[in-house]
């Protein structure tokens, strides 16, 4: 008889939290009735400081699964603005948080050199640190005209090949026009983490709850990632500014988005 397969990690990110302190992230969380957190690095101290955010998780009996490095464009001067750069350090905040994994972004059009890093340097920097980095996918952002200018590389899946470490970010794959269960069955081998969230499919990122109505067969993809085995985690992250002033409000959604995977991610209740 074959052992049951494990069931994969359910996280909470920080991110719906970036502009609040990390204390008050983990309490939300905690009061979810999560036990483990991936942070955003922000401008608060807590995110970037292993010596502040580590008595904060114990404090909340919370531990830090993965780390989301400085990438986003509001966070764009954090750790400098050399994207390896902001790789080291946020692996190293991983690996004295004691999480093994840290996000990232994909290269801009004009980052090249850092393209080429990530190409032919990062499998071998995450077999060095023992910490995995995970290129997450992105969608194109537009600007304005009739050039329709596209800011992100590597927006096809055949460009995505080129990495060797994915993080799946549902939500993008919709704006992008991906199936996200085929997308895993493809890659499978290479993703290392998701970040769960729904899509109103109005082209647009919009990281609703997982059981809000929307484009994306969210049930359906957790049930093959728990008949898969997944061996990462699938960190929850959401757009929760309309419950953010209300917390017996946050509370709510965001129990409900635990208790949604919790029961598809675990087979044998269902």
């Amino acid at each position: 008889m074959n052992p049951p397969k494990p069931s994969p990690k359910l996280i909470f990110s920080t991110a719906p939290f970036f502009r609040k302190p990390l204390r008050e992230a983990f309490h939300h969380i905690a009061s979810a009735g999560f036990d483990s957190v991936e942070v955003m690095v922000t401008k608060d101290p807590s995110t970037q400081e292993a010596h502040l955010m580590n008595p904060l998780a114990e404090e909340f009996g919370l531990t830090i699964e993965a780390v989301h490095a400085p990438f986003l464009l509001i966070t764009r001067r954090i750790w400098g603005s050399e994207p390896t750069g902001k790789i080291y350090r946020a692996v190293q905040l991983a690996e004295e948080a004691g999480a093994s994994l840290v996000v990232v972004h994909q290269p801009y059009r004009w980052q090249v050199r850092f393209q080429r890093w990530i190409e032919s340097d990062l499998e071998a920097f995450c077999a060095r640190t023992g910490v995995t980095v995970g290129v997450e996918n992105m969608f194109p952002v537009r600007v304005r005209g009739e050039f329709g200018l596209r800011f992100h590389a590597g927006q096809e899946v055949e460009d995505l090949e080129r990495f060797p470490y994915l993080v799946l970010d549902t939500s993008h794959a919709a704006v992008s026009g991906l199936d996200i269960r085929d997308f895993y069955q493809q890659h499978r081998d290479r993703i290392q983490h998701v970040h769960l969230s729904n899509n109103a499919g109005k082209g647009w990122d919009s990281h609703l709850p997982v059981y809000q109505e929307g484009v994306l067969p969210i049930a359906e993809f957790l049930d093959d990632l728990a008949a898969d085995g997944f061996a990462g985690a699938v960190s929850i992250e959401l757009d929760l500014r309309p419950w953010l002033q209300d917390e017996d409000a946050l509370h709510e959604v965001m129990t409900r988005n635990r208790e949604f995977c919790e029961r598809r991610l675990q087979p044998a209740t269902r």
